[in-house]
């Protein structure tokens, strides 16, 4: 069935820096090409830096120096310009770029590129730092405060769940769980009248595919949330659509032209229940454009699904009050 069409593409040449907008999108198995192939490094604590815990990278952006080859990837990433708030633009063959980062981010940082798939040194959880133990940084990821529920994690592949247990993002790429993440014009016009004002600017939300979708939304104004399980196509890729994004606190974050909002995070909260948008994995790779019509196949739930899902929301309930008292 129809839904809509593709109304902006997005890719982000570095993980937590600002992207750009694009014409035309190859899909593949890791997601859109030149999608997060490199990553900025906090080398104190020998983790992946991100905008959840260092706000201010989101103001510097990233595009690439040339359009990149079809084989670029994990291992093979090409050159990108980094623009930075007072001006700057540095490139990442330029040994300066790594100081620049640095006293954009007030302590030691590196720019660092995507590595072979095989190569996972820089996935590994930052478990000697003392603000990674798994509650305290979920709270603090989410903005949620001392005594408010966590969120419901149940929605995610128990895989998912394990890799991240290990991992601070998958081993071959820099996205913080999936490949694709899509999003539509009337999720973001909900929470805008949510927060009592206009869409919120899709920068804030950083999708890779932005929808206009045909008609009005007359349910909750959230409709990628009906489509997890579900097939989208958009031009010539197939996506399947796999669980809500659930956001954290980057929505708020200052950007160029944008100021910190923290009311956003709770407009989400309440009205989207923590989510907004969907996280796809990729069925088959293709040419997505502007203008290409998107499509979604419904899924039928099962009981078994169900049943799993109760299953995995206890469980993960059971685990986090555990923890929970643990961490006092």
């Amino acid at each position: 069935m129809r839904v809509g069409q593709v109304t902006e593409l997005w890719r982000y040449p570095v993980k937590s820096l600002g992207g750009e907008r694009i014409e035309r999108a190859d899909i593949g198995a890791q997601g859109v090409l030149g999608d997060r192939l490199w990553a900025v490094r906090d080398v104190g604590k020998d983790i992946t830096a991100t905008a959840r815990r260092i706000p201010v990278l989101l103001t510097a952006t990233a595009r690439y120096c040339a359009p990149p080859p079809p084989d670029a990837g994990p291992g093979r990433v090409p050159d990108v310009e980094i623009t930075f708030p007072d001006g700057t633009v540095l490139r990442s063959d330029d040994p300066a770029v790594h100081d620049k980062l640095s006293e954009l981010a007030g302590r030691e940082m590196r720019l660092t590129a995507l590595p072979p798939k095989s190569d996972t040194s820089l996935h590994r959880l930052g478990l000697n730092d003392p603000d990674n133990s798994p509650i305290a940084s979920m709270r603090s990821d989410f903005g949620i405060a001392d005594g408010e529920r966590l969120p419901d994690l149940s929605m995610m592949r128990i895989a998912d769940l394990a890799l991240l247990a290990r991992y601070s993002t998958p081993p071959g790429m820099f996205v913080d769980l999936a490949p694709v993440h899509v999003m539509s014009t009337t999720s973001l016009a909900t929470i805008g009248a949510e927060l009592g004002e206009g869409d919120v600017d899709v920068r804030r939300f950083r999708p890779n595919v932005l929808l206009a979708l045909d008609g009005t939304d007359t349910s909750d104004g959230l409709p990628e949330h009906r489509w997890t399980g579900g097939r989208l196509t958009v031009g010539g890729a197939v996506l399947e659509v796999t669980m809500p994004t659930v956001r954290c606190v980057v929505p708020s974050r200052a950007q160029p032209g944008l100021d910190v909002d923290r009311r956003i995070t709770k407009a989400v909260a309440t009205k989207a229940g923590r989510c907004l948008g969907s996280y796809c994995w990729v069925e088959t790779g293709g040419t997505v454009s502007i203008g290409d019509d998107a499509a979604v196949q419904a899924h039928r739930a099962s009981v078994l699904t169900d049943v799993t899902k109760r299953a995995k929301r206890v469980a993960f309930g059971v685990a986090t009050a555990a923890m929970e008292r643990l961490s006092r």
